[in-house]
């Protein structure tokens, strides 16, 4: 099968379309021949080894997945011997994890971590849902505990997961303010905002409204300033990640590490979002998307062979929404 492939630690001149063996599944596990797949910051992180202590999870030389890409939606080629939730034919989509390899024409991954795909939503918008919907499902619903009447705040609202964000925050009843750039205002308008915050032009860590509830989705603001656009007993979730200049130490993980020590000394809950992939949440997100409550919103879309041309195109901060590759 084709399949883009990295052997080190680089830019996207180090991922090459090549041919390599279709995986063939385990007992749990079910084989997807990918119809299309997703770009995240994740991806970004993983080609450049970057931040440098990521590496001791990634690989400390080179990438210990050879295929790159997480997310993906297609239709199930083959099963196990141990999987019976799914069948051959079935649509499904899903997040591979840590495991990676999603940029390819299949990909094995086990059953517990694929859904069915949301009936009322194409390949590609279904494979810009799992990593991107989940996180930010988790953030406001699960970590940040957010309640109809809350108000809301989304910094990176026109992101793969602020826009995603706005709308489920939306779903739970919440007053929501998102913050972006000049050319995205209408855009996170129009997917529910309440109020949008063109960062080119206000401060909303300086804005007298505060809020229940920040989602910090871009580490672009120091810790002090962030816990004063929240209210006295106001929650800051933090979700380490963005595309940054990278080259350094430990990255955007620095302001999660100084909110968890923070933490324990403040009236302000400061928590750190961590999204693990699952069925469960990829049914609630399935279950939004078809009652027409969850539309991902795609920027671009690239064929297999231009993935290093898409992650260029992520890592210039031009990108909005979720770029998705066709495969």
């Amino acid at each position: 099968m084709k399949a883009i492939v990295q052997d080190r630690y680089g830019p996207p001149e180090t991922l090459t379309l090549a041919d390599v063996d279709t995986p063939v599944p385990a007992a749990d596990e079910v084989l997807v021949r990918v119809e299309a797949a997703a770009l995240n910051a994740y991806d970004w992180h993983v080609m450049r080894g970057d931040p440098w202590l990521g590496r001791l999870a990634m690989g400390r030389s080179r990438p210990r997945a050879h295929i790159r890409g997480r997310d993906f939606a297609g239709r199930v080629e083959a099963v196990g011997a141990e999987v019976w939730q799914v069948r051959p034919g079935d649509a499904v989509f899903g997040d591979l994890g840590d495991a990676n390899g999603a940029f390819a024409e299949y990909v094995c991954v086990p059953e517990t971590l694929v859904a069915p795909k949301p009936a009322n939503l194409t390949p590609q918008q279904a494979a810009a849902l799992p990593l991107a919907g989940v996180t930010a499902l988790l953030g406001l619903r699960d970590v940040g505990l957010v309640e109809p009447g809350h108000r809301v705040l989304v910094n990176g609202a026109s992101g793969g997961v602020g826009t995603l964000a706005v709308q489920l925050a939306k779903v739970l009843g919440a007053t929501v303010t998102g913050v972006c750039s000049t050319r995205n205002v209408d855009l996170v308008r129009s997917l529910g905002a309440d109020h949008v915050v063109d960062y080119t032009r206000d401060d909303f860590t300086r804005d007298a409204r505060r809020h229940d509830v920040v989602f910090d989705l871009v580490g672009n603001r120091s810790l002090t300033a962030l816990r004063r656009a929240l209210t006295p007993t106001g929650t800051l979730v933090l979700s380490g990640g963005g595309v940054y200049r990278g080259g350094s130490l430990v990255g955007p993980l620095r302001l999660i590490v100084r909110g968890r020590l923070v933490a324990p000394f403040v009236r302000q809950r400061v928590v750190t979002l961590t999204a693990a992939p699952g069925r469960r949440h990829l049914d609630t997100l399935r279950a939004h998307a078809e009652a027409g409550r969850l539309t991902p919103v795609i920027d671009r879309t690239y064929p297999l062979q231009d993935v290093p041309d898409a992650i260029r195109y992520l890592e210039g901060e031009h990108a909005r929404a979720k770029v998705v590759i066709a495969v």
